[in-house]
């Protein structure tokens, strides 16, 4: 599975990033420009993932390594990112939302 940190997403504003928290999750704060597609529905909605390489990210990192090694395995270009919203906030990065 692929993985870069926030340092290299924060470079990368032309992939597309899926944000696999729940709703209330996501609302209370996420990377600009990132799509929330909660890890819990996701299969459910594979309709809207991006055509082409994406990163996915989550809290932590836990979950989205998850759902990008699963969406790797059906094919799709995922990248991981390490650390999850949580270190794109400490590393002082704007945040979209009520963080």
């Amino acid at each position: 599975m692929k993985s870069i940190t926030v340092h290299e997403l924060r470079e990368r504003a032309a992939t597309p990033l899926i944000d696999v928290r729940e709703e209330w999750e996501y609302e209370s704060g996420h990377v600009p420009g990132a799509v929330n597609l909660p890890m819990s529905v996701i299969g459910e909605r594979l309709d809207e993932l991006p055509d082409g390489a994406f990163d996915v990210i989550c809290k932590v990192g836990g979950r989205s390594a998850r759902v990008a090694e699963a969406l790797a395995a059906r094919g799709y270009d995922t990248t991981n990112v390490d650390g999850g919203t949580d270190e794109w906030i400490a590393a002082g990065y704007p945040v979209e939302g009520a963080a």
